[in-house]
């Protein structure tokens, strides 16, 4: 029940682009605040992007504004995350989760977890 299944990572090269899917129930993903988090080797998982159930608020770490974009598509219950011009230090396995707090970037405010797509960037 609600578990979220994400999609789409892969190797690209420095300045390359990636797009990540994240699906599930539609009573979980429609209805829901869902993110976007990644975890490096050795680091803390941390909150990438957000966007609200409507798709009318969206939030991002500084370090991808400008970059990154998410978005939601409620007739295919699906959450994208466009990654463009890709660093290295973009490198980690991406999860998306979903939360009943609008704009969290907090890990124990979400309850539902997909099991993560790896993305590496090379240099």
């Amino acid at each position: 029940q609600g578990q979220l299944i994400a999609s789409g990572g892969g190797l690209v090269q420095a300045g390359g682009s990636l797009s990540l899917s994240c699906t599930g129930p539609g009573r979980t993903v429609n209805t829901y605040y869902v993110g976007w988090f990644r975890q490096a080797p050795g680091k803390e998982r941390e909150f990438v992007a957000g966007i609200s159930w409507s798709g009318v608020s969206t939030g991002y770490v500084d370090s991808v504004k400008g970059r990154f974009t998410i978005s939601r598509n409620n007739a295919k219950n699906t959450v994208y995350l466009q990654m463009n011009s890709l660093r290295p230090e973009d490198t980690g396995v991406y999860y998306c989760a979903a939360s009943t707090v609008t704009m969290s970037r907090k890990t124990e405010d979400y309850i539902y977890w997909g099991q993560g797509t790896q993305v590496t960037v090379s240099s």
